[in-house]
C-alpha cells in the first residue's frame, strides 16, 4: 500500500477543504488550532496502472499551513511533518510520499535526526520525497512545451531559478546531459553552492534573477519567491516558456502577458482516471487524471514493489534515477502536464 502525506494551501483553504469532508469541528477555528490539530487518513486512492495491475492507497492530511512558517511556528511544522509520517506507518503504508512542504521541512530542518515519534520508531526506507520523478517531470515539460511553443532547444537559453535546491540542482544536471540546450543560467541565493553546481557541470552562468530572466527563453522555476520580488513580464522574452514548479502554483495569475506561456510544472497526468477525491480539493483542472509528480512516484514506487526512499537527502538525485523513475512513469501510464492542444 502507498500513501501520501500533503497539506493545503492557506488557512481559508484548510477551512472549506474541512467542511467538504465532514469535518466540522475543523472548518471554523483558527491556526492555534491547526497548530495542534493531528494527522488524518481522509482519503482512499484506488490507481490501475496501463499494465493492468492494481494498487491501494491512503492520502494523510497532515494538518500542516504555510502560515505556520510565516508566523515562526517552526516546532509546530516540524512536528506536523514527522506526526505524519508517524500516522503513515502506523497504518501499514508501505512506501510514502512526502509532498509540497513536508519534504522541505523534513530536510531543512534536519528531521532525520528523530528517530521515534511516541511508540513508533520510524523506518525512513518506507518515505520518499518524490524529487526524482518531480524533477524528470519538469525535464520532460521543458523538452516537450518548447517544441509546441516553436522554441528550438539547441538555439535556447534555459535559466532555472532555484537551481541549488535538490529538485534544481537535478533539472540542472538532466539539460546537461540528455538535453540539447544551447546556454544555462543558474539562479539561486547561496554563492557558493552555485560555485559548486557550475564546478559539477562544467558550464552554466551564474546570473541574478533580474540579470537572467530577460535572456531566456525558458525559465525553469522551483524556488520560493523572495518577499517583495515581483516578475515583470514585459522584460521576459516573447515567445517565452515559464515553467511554475513551486507549491503553491501561482505564477499563472500574476503573470499574464501575451507571448508568455505559464505551464503548471511537476505535474502529470495519469492515462486512467483515479478513485479519489483529494485533487478536486487541491483544485487540478482534471482531478480524476492529474497529480503532482512527487505523489506519483509512491504510486510508481508501489507497482514496481520498490519499498525504499527513492528520494532522500539533498542534491543526491543523478540522471540515472531520474531516467529509472522515468522508465517506470511511462510504463505505468504517466505522462508530463503539457499546454493545451489550440485547436
Amino acid at each position: 500500500m502507498f500513501g501520501l502525506i500533503g497539506h493545503l494551501t492557506s488557512l481559508e483553504h484548510a477551512q472549506s477543504v474541512a467542511r467538504e469532508l465532514g469535518y466540522p469541528e475543523y472548518a471554523d477555528q483558527g491556526l492555534d488550532f491547526w497548530c495542534s490539530a493531528p494527522p488524518q487518513i481522509v482519503d482512499t486512492i484506488r490507481v490501475k496502472s496501463a499494465t493492468g495491475q492494481e494498487i491501494e492507497g491512503r492520502y494523510v492530511e497532515s494538518c500542516f499551513l504555510p502560515e505556520m512558517l510565516a508566523t515562526r511556528r517552526i516546532k509546530a511544522a516540524t512536528r506536523k511533518v514527522i506526526n505524519a509520517m508517524a500516522h503513515a506507518q502506523k497504518n501499514g503504508i508501505n512506501i510514502t510520499a512526502l509532498g509540497g512542504f513536508s519534504s522541505i521541512i523534513f530536510e531543512n530542518f534536519n528531521l532525520a535526526q528523530i528517530k521515534q515519534v511516541r511508540n513508533v520508531m520510524l523506518e525512513f526506507e518506507r518515505f520518499t520525497t518524490g524529487n526524482t520523478h518531480t524533477a524528470y517531470i519538469l525535464c520532460r515539460q521543458v523538452e516537450q512545451a518548447s517544441r509546441q511553443l516553436g522554441i528550438n532547444l539547441s538555439d535556447a537559453t534555459v535559466a532555472v531559478c532555484g537551481a541549488t535546491g535538490d529538485i534544481g540542482s537535478a533539472v540542472c544536471r538532466w539539460l546537461n546531459t540528455r538535453a540539447d540546450v544551447a546556454e544555462l543560467l543558474l539562479i539561486a541565493r547561496n554563492q557558493e553552492r552555485l560555485q559548486a553546481l557550475q564546478d559539477e557541470l562544467g558550464r552554466g552562468k551564474i546570473q541574478g534573477l533580474e540579470e537572467a530572466l530577460p535572456q531566456a527563453d525558458i525559465i525553469v522555476w522551483v524556488a520560493s519567491m523572495p518577499k517583495g520580488v515581483e516578475i515583470d513580464p514585459t522584460q521576459l522574452k516573447q515567445p517565452c516558456l515559464l515553467i511554475d514548479g513551486g507549491y503553491p502554483k501561482n505564477l499563472g495569475t500574476k503573470i499574464q502577458h501575451p507571448g508568455v506561456t505559464v505551464l503548471n510544472g511537476g505535474i502529470v497526468e495519469h492515462s486512467l482516471d483515479i478513485d479519489w477525491k483529494i485533487m478536486s480539493i487541491v483544485n487540478m483542472d482534471v482531478p480524476a487524471r492529474q497529480l503532482f509528480a512527487c505523489f506519483a512516484e509512491s504510486m510508481l514506487l508501489e507497482f514496481e514493489k520498490l519499498h525504499t526512499n527513492f528520494s532522500w537527502g539533498r542534491n543526491r538525485i543523478t540522471v540515472e534515477k531520474m531516467e529509472q523513475i522515468g522508465e517506470a512513469s511511462v510504463r505505468h501510464g504517466f505522462r508530463p502536464l503539457l499546454l493545451p492542444n489550440p485547436n
